[in-house]
């Protein structure tokens, strides 16, 4: 910095991770803290992810809460929106165009952009990346692309900004998913709990087992529908040293595929560590060494080893799958999946023997 020149900082620190840190170091759950604040879970969603404010009533009962006075949340806050409109006015004046390439949620069509809606669209891309450069966002977010591994349908057109804007929201969802500390050991011992779920039809009635299943393992379940240009089925990857996160879009809107795509990224997390994985439509086949142990993981899970044999003899008569299914215990879908995959049926074969959903039935459940 030269003489005469003042120091502007291009970075900026929400309320949210002071909120965060004190709700880890006191042990206190997401519902301990939302119940208290008005508006419940959706106002703690906002203080989180940086798009609420604290107010003097959401300041006093943060002081009560979690610590702090009320003062120092006001201030807090305060400092947060001058950091973040200096990080703004950096941004639009010299990165702007670059910044409004990257989709943010909630994005609709537009035309020619007005100084402030220019801000405002710039503004939300800082907001929901949490950064104030796109250096910075290189350095968070770009490393993902080099560092994952995109598996994707061939069906789709791949768009990496659609697919980290997923990722980022996946982020956020599990912000609010409390968990215990991470343990691979504590994951597969529920991976029995896990399989018996998929004989469950309503996914209203699954999900939330399965989140709590996984939760007990340190794994934050995210359901999250894709954006338009996001390929993805499923992605995992550790959001922080002792918490996992396994994200589902729900793509293909069928049982077979959703719950092979559960068991692929359990695979991911259970053999492959810490590496972020994005994955598209589940076909069981393909991909690189990492890829095909997690298909291999999955498979197994649904056709276990010892049943390989009588699974090779099926055909496609139905009474033969059902009973099948009924004495490895997993849903006849999933079985009929597996059959397909490994064309000893037509894909147009026993397809009725699969559960279909659709996206009015699913939006109440999405994160």
């Amino acid at each position: 910095m030269t003489d005469g020149q003042e120091f502007t900082a291009d970075w900026f620190s929400k309320p949210g991770d002071s909120l965060r840190a004190l709700m880890l170091r006191r042990g206190l759950a997401v519902n301990d803290v939302a119940k208290h604040l008005h508006g419940g879970m959706a106002a703690l969603r906002g203080l989180l992810d940086g798009t609420g404010s604290i107010d003097r009533p959401q300041a006093a009962v943060l002081a009560a809460h979690l610590g702090g006075t009320e003062s120092f949340w006001l201030k807090r806050q305060a400092n947060y929106e001058a950091d973040l409109e200096r990080a703004v006015d950096r941004a639009t004046a010299t990165e702007g165009d670059d910044w409004l390439l990257l989709p943010v949620p909630g994005d609709k069509p537009r035309g020619r952009l007005s100084v402030e809606k220019r801000r405002a669209e710039v503004r939300r891309r800082l907001t929901f990346f949490n950064v104030g450069t796109l250096k910075a966002w290189d350095a968070r977010y770009g490393r993902i692309c080099s560092d994952t591994l995109f598996r994707k349908s061939e069906a789709f057109t791949s768009n990496d900004a659609a697919i980290l804007m997923w990722l980022r929201s996946g982020e956020l969802g599990a912000d609010l998913v409390d968990t215990r500390t991470w343990s691979a050991g504590n994951l597969e011992d529920r991976l029995g709990d896990i399989r018996k779920l998929s004989k469950v039809k309503r996914p209203e009635l699954f999900l939330p087992k399965l989140k709590e299943l996984c939760a007990e393992a340190g794994v934050a379940v995210v359901a999250k529908r894709a954006p338009q240009g996001c390929p993805a089925s499923g992605a995992s990857r550790m959001v922080a040293s002792d918490k996992a996160m396994i994200l589902l879009s729900f793509r293909g809107l069928s049982d077979d595929k959703f719950w092979f795509t559960v068991f692929h990224e359990i695979g991911h997390l259970l053999l492959h560590g810490a590496r972020t994985f994005v994955d598209g439509e589940m076909d069981g086949k393909g991909g690189d060494v990492a890829e095909r142990e997690a298909n291999d993981f999955a498979s197994r899970c649904i056709v276990p080893e010892r049943n390989i044999e009588e699974f090779e003899q099926l055909g496609p008569a139905k009474d033969p799958v059902m009973r099948f299914s009924v004495k490895v215990g997993v849903s006849a879908g999933l079985t009929v999946g597996q059959m397909q995959h490994r064309d000893m049926i037509r894909p147009d074969q026993l397809n009725y023997l699969k559960r279909h959903w659709n996206w009015e039935q699913l939006q109440p459940l999405l994160d």
